[in-house]
């Protein structure tokens, strides 16, 4: 049998592929693929067109523009994709500004690509469909048991989490900020991790869209713990930006303000990218929500921070 050929346009199916056991079947990703570090060394095949290096106004504005004028937020180089003669193509559906998008990539592959590969497209939104999409991955590359076997590992690590925190009485009531301006929380799996940790979520349903609110309805809900992971962001980018909320009339009234229980994570890494880490996030919650019933050391790793200013 020929060994396959992959080449992944999503961050998170990278992580996927890596965890089922094919990172040295992978032979190219996109600019976003950092993870695990080795990914890093592969030829890229992406790149925005869009400045990703502005502030979360300026790259909404920038994304805004682009789609406007009926373009995919990323370029794919498909000379470069006929030169490494993928068997395989993973991309996603879901999200334009997250990965080349199927019809950027039907396009690229349709004017030069001649090794003719099997493109796994990737359509997900709550969390039993990025399971699935994991499952998908698995079957595309004729190994569906490691699907199998991925998925049962990570639903346990979370239900070890969600049976200890189901029947509390004391679940706090959460806002998670998925963007900082406009204002947006995250919609798809979020909920379902923030249910599964123990917290009572605000803002957003499992499987829909990210939702857009006000600053004025964000004060009238009054959270009790707040999340912010702008997608994509790492936390010290983040920092830099939340003046956009400290400075805000009323920030210093709300209750996850006033008792300390303001957390800035990696947008990056967890929660907003749909890989195998998302177990990773659900524990990264049950810390936060419950400081005294679970220690992971995820503070320890900064892979979370707590606002204090």
């Amino acid at each position: 049998m020929t060994q396959p050929r992959i080449v992944s346009l999503l961050a998170s199916s990278t992580e996927v592929i890596c965890r089922l056991g094919f990172e040295d079947y992978l032979v190219g990703c996109s600019h976003e693929c950092d993870y695990p570090e080795t990914v890093t060394k592969l030829p890229q095949v992406s790149r925005p067109k869009f400045k990703s290096s502005g502030d979360s106004k300026e790259i909404d504005e920038e994304v805004k523009k682009v789609v406007q004028e009926g373009l995919g937020v990323y370029h794919v180089d498909a000379e470069k994709l006929e030169e490494l003669q993928p068997t395989h193509i993973v991309t996603q559906d879901h999200c334009h500004v997250c990965a080349v998008s199927f019809d950027e990539l039907e396009d690229a592959v349709c004017q030069i690509v001649t090794s003719h590969p099997k493109i796994i497209n990737l359509n997900y939104g709550s969390l039993s469909e990025v399971f699935d999409g994991f499952k998908k991955v698995a079957s595309g590359l004729d190994q569906p048991e490691k699907g199998e076997e991925l998925v049962a590992e990570l639903e346990e690590r979370m239900e070890q989490v969600a049976s200890k925190t189901k029947k509390r009485n004391d679940k706090p009531r959460v806002a998670h900020i998925e963007w900082l301006d406009p204002l947006m929380s995250g919609g798809n799996w979020m909920p379902d991790l923030i249910e599964k940790a123990g917290g009572i979520n605000l803002f957003g349903e499992s499987g829909g869209k990210s939702p857009k609110f006000t600053w004025d309805e964000f004060c009238e809900i009054d959270p009790e713990m707040i999340l912010i992971s702008p997608c994509g962001f790492t936390i010290d980018r983040t920092i830099d930006e939340i003046f956009t909320l400290t400075e805000k009339p009323g920030w210093a009234d709300i209750s996850a303000v006033k008792n300390k229980r303001v957390a800035i994570a990696d947008g990056h890494q967890y929660f907003n990218r749909a890989g195998p880490r998302l177990a990773d996030s659900v524990e990264i919650l049950a810390e936060l929500f419950f400081p005294n019933d679970f220690s992971y050391g995820y503070r320890e790793s900064r892979a979370y921070v707590m606002w204090e200013a």
